[in-house]
């Protein structure tokens, strides 16, 4: 979010903005595979940071984040070098006003079905003349204080949005929401679009793949950030191979309730069926 310069001969130091560590981290890698936080905990954000993924998303849409609780997590994931994006629980100007004075850089913005919406994301996260984000850097974290020299005129540069398509209707206008001009990429969720087009539960069905498939295509070849969750390795590589590069592997709350299934399991002294058919 920023870094420290020291200068001689004097008792301050003068704070420069951090480089967005998404965008960076793309100049190094084609493709980066990160991970879902959605437990409000410091230690699990020192975990997953410290685990070798190249990003880790925190779910303030599906995990139960206030704003306090994202602040407090970016602190612990601010001793890692590694790029942290926030999903709001909606596209929300107020909201993202108050996540990008929080230090946020990067945000994943849900259920985007319209060009119209992505402009409106656009704006929130840009000071005027062309944008509409509130000026409040004397409260705001993500300036220092003031602190952060240059801040008005280097913060737009290095907002990263990526947008959530996420149904039908969304597919239906992605031609549109892609050539947005200030969209950095547009990541595609198959469980609500297949759930969206009848197949809830259902996001491996033939019609939702191809669905998907053509989209990171799209995306791609706009040379836009082309994003997806997939959990399943092979499904992982399938939508590596169809364009997708930035792909989500890993969610905390699913590797804790594996690992602790199939652990007590183990010391089952009969074979018990646990399985549902619940899927992500």
């Amino acid at each position: 979010m920023w870094k420290m310069k020291a200068l001689h001969h004097h008792k301050f130091t003068e704070m420069e903005i951090t480089k967005n560590k998404l965008k960076e981290a793309f100049k190094h890698k084609p493709v980066l595979h990160g991970a879902w936080n959605g437990i409000p905990n410091t230690y699990v954000a020192e975990i997953l940071a410290g685990s070798g993924f190249d990003w880790i998303l925190i779910d303030a849409e599906h995990g139960p984040f206030d704003l306090n609780s994202v602040i407090y997590q970016l602190q612990a994931f601010g001793q890692f070098d590694i790029p942290v994006l926030v999903r709001p629980h909606e596209g929300n100007e107020n909201y993202i006003k108050q996540l990008l004075d929080a230090g946020v850089q990067t945000l994943l913005i849900p259920m985007v079905e319209t060009a119209e919406q992505a402009k409106k994301m656009v704006q929130a996260m840009r000071y005027p003349p062309t944008g509409i984000r509130g000026v409040g850097t004397a409260l705001a974290r993500a300036a220092q204080w003031n602190r952060v020299n240059n801040y008005f005129h280097e913060a737009n540069d290095q907002m990263c949005l990526i947008v959530q398509v996420e149904n039908t209707a969304g597919i239906k206008n992605l031609d549109e929401i892609i050539n947005v001009e200030g969209v950095d990429g547009v990541f595609i969720g198959p469980a609500d679009l297949a759930a969206s087009m009848g197949f809830i539960g259902q996001p491996d069905k033939p019609e939702v793949k191809q669905t998907v498939e053509a989209a990171l295509k799209k995306i791609r070849n706009a040379g836009k950030i082309s994003g997806v969750m997939a959990i399943a390795k092979p499904l992982a590589e399938h939508y590596i191979n169809c364009g997708a590069n930035m792909v989500a592997i890993a969610i905390d709350t699913l590797l804790l309730a594996k690992a602790a299934t199939d652990t007590a399991a183990g010391y089952q002294t009969e074979s018990i069926e646990k399985k549902s058919n619940t899927k992500y």
